[in-house]
């Protein structure tokens, strides 16, 4: 059920076995998990059922790293968290993601993919998608349409996979009736946790302390604690809960808030293709975008473009997909990036600062380019023979690349974040070797024919790197077994902290080259299990001694 923590009466105290605090995609599939197994869960939602700008505000904070933007329009403060703007695209690491890398420092999780295998194998239910199927051969025949071919590769350096796509699963929205009726989970909306109280040796968590911005004041007691608020926000609140442990809890090595990852995106060069492949819909993100043409089995699904396993290992590069997208008449213009803002507003995510009425008069100056880009990005009117690459990248995880507490303060009277975005050289080289191979791979295929940009390698960011990165917070809290090299040990519990867990894509100690939304289900099905073990024995425990 949902329990407006407005109305709670100041001071109250609320019981469960389990709390679990945030309410976005690893939370929520925390909560479900238990509520079936009928554990009483208690979770704390900062937002309501929608945005709201006050909530909102909380998120804000300072950049003094890369040209960086991870407020406004990025994650979102309200039921759902950032699936409430997530694209829906799904794809699991790879193999060799989970595998320590001698030219990748601090890679290497504690475990290897096949733990994982069967979570994601469950993940599919949860977020709307279909066959545990990933290779671009299985959808190719499948979808069985001459537009939508792979490439036929002359050489093992380049490969594809592909990738599903979710609806996408607004979680918040979509699992709303589920949690409504749950008779063991309850989720307490405009609920703040500004606070984690523990024992005085910071062992153990007592509670959870949360606040409204009403001024209401709240304490959640559980047995079991779970963050899942976010890459920032979960670094933020066991930093600020620093009473008993003065650097904040699970910080006595100095890890929380460091390691902090994105994935960089950048556009590059241009292909024109050969033939008919300018028509080929796979890899074409223009075409293959939640397509009803490109999809089997009810599931839409996109190709990427990757090199493979010995090629990376060869030339010590990092993992990356590349995509392509189409350049369309209108679609790199002033109007193209007016009508990019004025779809974020309808989908909520426009930051604060901006005014419909400069986006609109752009709009109308420029009648021939808003035409073009309605025509080809909207209506898919266009079939342009020249297209762009479209790469995203794997971060290295640098331990300089942290959140830290600023000084200034938010309504709740915390510390708000200071975030400092670095990326290392190698990310620039993994760019350009991807831009060049795969250029060479297409042309030798017969496929199409490249026009590289400049490397990158040693120089700045072009102006086509995105500096929002893209949304994916990563890295914070990541999980080693040693309490010297991550904050969370394999079972994603805060090392010398025995009942705090931590949920989401903060614990990821590597940050792969693709989306991670099925990974962070995946890893709260699997965190899910262990808790649900661990709380059979608590159960067990508590009953013998009261019947002793």
């Amino acid at each position: 059920m949902f329990v407006d923590a407005r109305r709670l009466d100041d001071g109250s105290t609320i019981e469960a076995e389990i709390c679990i605090i945030g309410g976005g995609v690893a939370g929520i599939t925390l909560a479900l998990e238990f509520g079936k197994r009928g554990i009483r869960t208690c979770v704390l939602e900062s937002g309501g059922f929608r945005p709201d700008q006050p909530t909102r505000d909380l998120y804000r904070g300072e950049n003094i790293g890369l040209p960086y933007r991870f407020a406004d329009g990025c994650r979102g403060r309200f039921l759902g968290g950032s699936s409430n703007f997530w694209g829906g695209e799904c794809q699991p690491m790879d193999e060799y993601d989970f595998a320590e890398r001698d030219w990748v420092p601090y890679s290497g999780w504690p475990f290897a993919e096949s733990e994982l295998l069967p979570y994601y194998d469950r993940s599919r239910a949860i977020l709307g998608i279909g066959p545990n199927r990933f290779d671009a051969e299985f959808w190719v025949a499948a979808i069985g349409r001459a537009d939508v071919r792979r490439i036929p590769f002359v050489t093992d350096e380049v490969t594809d996979k592909a990738s599903q796509f979710s609806e996408p699963m607004r979680f918040g929205e979509f699992y709303r009736s589920d949690l409504n009726k749950s008779k063991d989970v309850t989720v307490l909306l405009h609920a703040n946790a500004v606070d984690i109280e523990t024992d005085a040796d910071g062992r153990k968590v007592l509670a959870a302390k949360l606040a409204t911005l009403t001024g209401r004041t709240a304490r959640v007691t559980a047995t079991v604690f779970v963050l899942a608020a976010g890459g920032i926000e979960n670094a933020r609140l066991l930093l600020v809960s620093n009473q008993n442990q003065p650097a904040g809890l699970g910080n006595q090595n100095d890890l929380v808030g460091r390691f902090y990852m994105d994935h960089p995106r950048l556009r590059s060069g241009q292909l024109r293709f050969r033939g008919t492949w300018a028509r080929n819909r796979l890899y074409n993100l223009s075409y293959a975008y939640h397509s009803k043409v490109v999809s089997a089995h009810d599931t839409s699904i996109a190709g990427q473009l990757m090199l493979s396993p010995s090629v990376q290992a060869r030339e010590r590069l990092l993992n990356a997909r590349v995509r392509l997208v189409s350049i369309f008449s209108g679609g790199e213009s002033e109007a193209a990036d007016a009508l990019v803002r004025i779809k974020h507003r309808i989908e909520q995510k426009a930051p604060p600062d901006w005014r419909l009425h400069r986006d609109l008069l752009t709009v109308v100056a420029h009648p021939i380019d808003t035409a073009g880009c309605i025509a080809a990005s909207y209506l898919r009117l266009q079939h342009p023979r020249v297209c762009r690459f479209d790469a995203m990248a794997e971060p290295v995880p640098d331990p300089e690349s942290r959140v830290t507490l600023s000084e200034q303060r938010d309504q709740l009277g915390i510390n708000r974040i200071r975030v400092r975005w670095r990326l290392d050289p190698l990310v620039k080289r993994t760019f350009d070797r991807n831009f060049a191979l795969i250029a060479q791979e297409l042309s030798r295929a017969g496929v199409a024919d490249a026009l590289l940009d400049p490397p990158i390698e040693g120089g700045e960011w072009p102006e086509t790197f995105q500096e929002e990165g893209t949304w994916h917070h990563m890295g914070t809290t990541r999980m080693h077994d040693s309490p010297k090299l991550g904050v969370v040990d394999r079972h994603c519990r805060v090392h010398g902290i025995k009942n705090l867990y931590v949920g989401g894509s903060s614990v990821f100690p590597t940050g792969s080259g693709f989306f991670p939304t099925i990974t962070i289900v995946a890893l709260a099905l699997r965190l899910s299990d262990h808790i649900v073990k661990k709380t059979a024995w608590y159960r067990s425990v508590y009953s013998h001694a009261l019947s002793g």
